[in-house]
Order: structure tokens, then sequence, then C-alpha cells
């Protein structure tokens, strides 16, 4: 299939289903994409980073504009239907699916952003801070932010990874 012929569409999953939707949509041949972000939960005293998907209950699906197979996606073990707005499934929005795989490492995980600055507004999204918004207070040259936390009424510097921040 040519990159000018392929158009995606989503799909809405089963329940817990899209591992086994992933599979059998390969199986048949079509392209899909999940993007994938890290998630710190706390586990008792502990933390630990699982990988879930960022749209849960859905995954992308490429399909030939000239085939037109959307029926065997929605046929498909694992998938309840194509989102439609009316009787035909409707394409996602050119280039929004390039876009997010531009932003994911080769497992499907989206990327923190890179454009980190001076004053900005973060929640941290790993270790034991997970949760809590910050303040950027700079960023060295080797990649290292420092942030301040408000914890009990006082702010905190803690050196922190750019892929343990999420932009708020």
């Amino acid at each position: 299939m040519s990159d000018h012929d392929r158009v995606w569409f989503l799909a809405q999953l089963k329940p817990n289903s899209y591992k086994i939707a992933e599979r059998n949509l390969a199986r048949q041949g079509f392209q899909t994409f999940l993007p994938l972000h890290e998630e710190a939960k706390r586990n008792g005293s502990r933390f630990t980073v699982q990988t879930r998907p960022l749209f849960p209950g859905y995954l992308f699906v490429a399909l030939d504009t000239l085939q037109g197979r959307w029926r065997a996606v929605n046929s498909t073990y694992g998938i309840t239907r194509l989102v439609s707005l009316g009787k035909e499934p409707t394409p996602v929005p050119a280039g929004l699916v390039d876009q997010l795989m531009m932003r994911c490492n080769e497992q499907g995980v989206v990327l923190p952003s890179k454009l980190l600055k001076k004053g900005d507004r973060v929640k941290m999204a790993k270790g034991p801070f997970a949760d809590l918004i910050a303040t950027i207070e700079s960023v060295t040259p080797d990649r290292r932010v420092w942030v301040l936390i408000d914890i009990m009424g006082g702010q905190t510097r803690v050196a922190v990874q750019p892929d343990q921040l999420r932009a708020v």
C-alpha cells in the first residue's frame, strides 16, 4: 500500500483486547498503531512504571482507500467498530498519526517534549514525586532538569531527567 493511498482510521476496541486486535489485524495485512505512555503507579511503598495505551480503548488502523476493506476491520476479533460519523468510517485528520509516530520511540511509547524551559509547569511522571506539579528552575547542558516542587509549604529543588516530566 503506498503512502498516498493509506488513510488512518480509529478503531474502538473491546475491553482489554488491544493485543488481540493488533495481532488479528496484522494477520489480515492491516497496519496498526497504538501509541503508549509510561505511567507511574504507587504499589504499597514502591513505585512501578507501567506502559499503558495513550488512548485507552482505541487503536489506529491504516486502510488502503482504493480497496476499502473497512468491513473486514469491523468483523475482526477484538474490534468493536471503526469510529463513524454516519454510515461509513470517518478518517482521522491527515498527518495526525504521522505526527504521533514521530513523537514515539520504536516501541510506540510517546517521548517527552524536549522543549523544556525555565518557568514551565510540569507534572512529575515517575519516581517518588509522581503526579506532583513542579516548576522548571533550569535545564543543564547534560539534559538534567532542575525543578521546584512545593512540599508541605516549602519549595524543594530536585534534579530529574526530561523523560520523568510531562507538560501540564
